[in-house]
């Protein structure tokens, strides 16, 4: 059976992500150190005490996450579920990687990029091929639908890929030639997304406010879930964690419906 050691593989998420260029909300890379030989990893959205009795259910030696733990402006305390999680997690020698915004940023196995994939979005690009992107970090692309022409298509298409019904606010009709969007909580993205002339932006949540923007600046606005539009990079990253080390990695999609 093929193993790495934790010190690797720390080094190649790490540089494979290039986590030191993002001040984030909350630490990445490996959070809670457990066994120092991995076999097998469990993957997922968000390390949830499920999740973590899942990976212990399973006998893994490690969890790969998108949402981790240790959180900026949490209470530092470790009571209650922290404490829960926590214990679980050391108790059996877990170790627990989390990648916030290096997850979503990345160019091919990231969430921006893995979900453009999955909604048929053709990204625009730069001179040397890389994403266009806008908005802080860049964490928003910038392509255009290669199926739907018209803002409820998109909306149409967006709920058959991802199996959740969107929220779309604008006019079904609108003509959609270019197409903006950033997964999870980025509902406030959509200024740049209007400052780069997208006709439509696609995002996980939304916020009181947003309607007004996009009302008042005839952006199209489509909230499709934050935990639907963030399964796919953490699934890319693992099969690539795979594919590396030849180790046994399972994503398992607990369902959010937020």
């Amino acid at each position: 059976m093929n193993q790495v050691s934790t010190q690797e593989l720390t080094h190649w998420l790490d540089t494979t992500l290039q986590a030191w260029r993002f001040k984030d909300y909350c630490p990445n890379g490996l959070q809670v150190e457990g066994k120092g030989a991995i076999t097998y990893i469990i993957t997922g959205v968000t390390a949830s005490q499920a999740l973590i009795e899942l990976a212990v259910a399973k006998k893994a030696d490690a969890v790969l996450v998108h949402h981790g733990w240790f959180w900026k402006n949490e209470d530092p305390c470790i009571r209650g579920p922290k404490r829960a999680r926590l214990a679980l997690a050391l108790r059996h020698e877990l170790n627990l990687w989390a990648y916030h915004l290096p997850l979503d940023a990345h160019p091919v196995l990231g969430n921006n990029a893995q979900l453009g994939r999955v909604l048929g979005f053709e990204p625009e690009r730069d001179e040397s091929g890389q994403p266009l992107t806008c908005g802080p970090d860049g964490l928003v692309w910038l392509g255009r639908p290669t199926r739907a022409k018209t803002l409820g298509a998109l909306g149409n298409e967006i709920y058959e890929a991802l199996q959740r019904q969107p929220l779309v606010v604008g006019n079904p009709q609108q003509n959609i030639e270019r197409v903006a969007w950033c997964t999870g909580g980025a509902q406030s993205m959509i200024e740049a997304a209007t400052a780069a002339g997208a006709q439509a932006y696609v995002t996980g949540e939304a916020s009181e406010q947003t309607f007004h923007w996009a009302q008042e600046t005839g952006t199209g606005f489509i909230a499709a879930g934050h935990h639907a539009t963030e399964r796919y990079g953490i699934q890319a990253l693992g099969q690539a964690v795979a594919a590396q080390f030849g180790i046994r990695v399972e994503f398992i999609d607990l369902d959010n419906p937020i």
